[in-house]
């Protein structure tokens, strides 16, 4: 429950009965108690299989870039489109190769490094 909705909660409680009874008329309810909200249940650890395959998809993307651009890094808005018609948000992507360099595989890192990427050597 917000601040809000709790100060209004207590003010209408302190409010006698003939001042409920026409807010009633004019339409006005009080707000009801909110549950704590419990946890959401976690996700089941995603495999290593699904994010090889998210990786392989990211690094076709990016070999074509590299190979029209002439090995340039694409800028982070660039949108891939690949050959089974599927578009890849390839900037983005190899930003976050890079933030989360230290999640990668060692053969993750020495692909990357064989395009020439600096920073996964």
């Amino acid at each position: 429950m917000t601040h809000t909705q709790r100060t209004t909660h207590e003010a209408h409680h302190r409010l006698n009965d003939e001042q409920r009874r026409r807010l009633g008329k004019l339409g006005v309810k009080p707000h009801k108690a909110v549950r704590a909200r419990t946890a959401p249940a976690k996700a089941a650890p995603r495999s290593r299989l699904g994010n090889n395959e998210a990786f392989q998809k990211g690094l076709e993307a990016l070999q074509r870039y590299m190979e029209r651009e002439d090995g340039r890094l694409p800028p982070r808005a660039h949108i891939e489109r690949l050959p089974d018609g599927t578009e890849h948000r390839t900037g983005i992507w190899i930003g976050n190769q890079k933030a989360r360099r230290d999640r990668l595989d060692a053969t993750q890192l020495a692909t990357l490094a064989e395009l020439g990427i600096s920073w996964a050597r």
